[in-house]
C-alpha cells in the first residue's frame, strides 16, 4: 500500500470513529451524529458521502442542534446490498426508515447535490416530519438536468466501469479541487483521496454505478417535485455557492422557483460548499430553525 493510500485510510478511520452504525430496513447504515436539541438531517450527493458534512455537523451541534448526516446505501461506510432499489424513490424510502431507526420524529432537513431529489421526495411524502428545509447546491428541474461531463460516463454501462479506474490520484485530486473548492489548498491530498475511497473502495464502486444509473429524469418526476414542494407547510431557504461549476444559474432558478424563495444566500465557494463554509451554513440553518 502506498503512503498516499495509508494517509487516506487514516482519514477514513478517523471519520468512522466520529460516527456510529445503525440498521434501517434491514440494511446496515453509518451516520455522523453530534449534539443535543432539534435534529438537523443532512443528506449528501455523489460522488461523496457523509464525509462531506464532517465539518458542518459539529458546527450545528455548537449551535444547540443535533447534526445528523447518514450515508446512503451504496456509498460511504454503509452497506452496499445487491438487492436494493438505488433509484431516488428507493433511497427516499430508505431515508424514512433511517429516520425511524435514528429516533428522529421531526427534523430540519439539509440537502445537497443528489441529496436534493432524494430528500425532496422524502419531504413530499412525509411533510409532517419536516420542520424546515435548507437546499444547498442541488437541482429540482430534473427533466432538463443532465450529469456534467465528469459524471456522465458513470450513467452508461461499460463506460462507467472503464471510467472508474481513472478516478485515482492524481486525476481525482485535480478534478475534485477544480469543481469542489474555491481554495484548492483548503483540503489535504489525504482528505480528497478519502472522498473517493469512501465511494469506491468497498466494492470497487459497483453500488455507486447503480446509484448513478437510478436517476429519475422524467417530466412526471419534475411535476411531482414542483407540486409537492409548493404545498409544503414548512419554511425553506436556498444557500448557494457563488462559483459552482457543476450546477449553475438554471439549476438555481429551478430550486428557487420550486421552493418559492425570492433570493438565495450566496457564499464564496464552489460545489462542495460544506468544505469551506460550514460555519456560515450552520448559521443559516440555525436561524431558520429559530435557535
Amino acid at each position: 500500500m502506498s503512503r498516499a493510500s495509508r494517509a487516506a485510510d487514516d482519514v477514513v478511520e478517523r471519520h468512522r470513529a466520529s460516527g456510529h452504525t445503525f440498521r434501517a430496513g434491514g440494511i446496515r447504515g453509518f451516520t455522523l451524529d453530534q449534539g443535543e436539541g432539534p435534529p438537523v438531517v443532512c443528506l449528501h450527493g455523489v460522488p461523496t458521502s457523509s464525509f462531506v458534512y464532517r465539518k458542518l455537523v459539529p458546527e450545528l451541534a455548537a449551535r444547540g442542534l443535533r447534526g445528523v448526516a447518514p450515508d446512503f446505501p451504496g456509498l460511504g461506510l454503509g452497506a452496499r446490498p445487491l438487492a436494493f432499489d438505488y433509484t431516488w424513490s428507493g433511497l427516499a424510502r430508505w431515508t424514512d426508515r433511517a429516520m425511524d431507526a435514528l429516533g428522529i420524529d421531526r427534523c430540519h432537513l439539509v440537502v445537497h447535490d443528489l441529496g436534493g431529489p432524494i430528500g425532496f421526495a422524502w419531504a413530499i411524502a412525509r411533510p409532517e416530519r419536516v420542520l424546515s428545509l435548507t437546499a444547498l447546491d442541488t437541482f429540482v428541474d430534473v427533466a432538463a438536468y443532465r450529469p456534467p461531463p465528469s459524471l456522465w460516463p458513470f450513467t452508461v454501462p461499460v463506460a462507467g466501469e472503464a471510467w472508474l479506474p481513472v478516478l485515482r490520484p492524481p486525476v481525482s485530486r485535480r478534478m475534485f479541487r477544480r469543481v469542489a473548492l474555491a481554495d484548492g489548498s483548503s483540503l489535504s491530498d489525504a482528505e480528497v483521496d478519502a472522498h473517493f475511497a469512501l465511494v469506491t473502495r468497498q466494492d470497487a464502486g459497483r453500488a455507486f454505478l447503480r446509484v448513478m444509473r437510478g436517476f429519475e429524469l422524467t417530466g412526471a418526476r419534475q411535476a411531482f417535485y414542483y407540486e409537492g414542494l409548493a404545498s409544503r407547510p414548512y419554511p425553506a431557504q436556498v444557500v448557494w455557492a457563488r462559483d459552482d461549476p457543476l450546477l449553475g444559474l438554471p439549476r438555481l432558478r429551478g430550486v428557487l422557483d420550486a421552493l418559492g424563495v425570492v433570493a438565495p444566500t450566496v457564499l464564496a465557494a464552489r460545489h462542495y460548499l460544506q468544505e469551506e463554509q460550514a460555519p456560515a451554513i450552520a448559521a443559516t440553518v440555525a436561524e431558520l430553525a429559530g435557535v
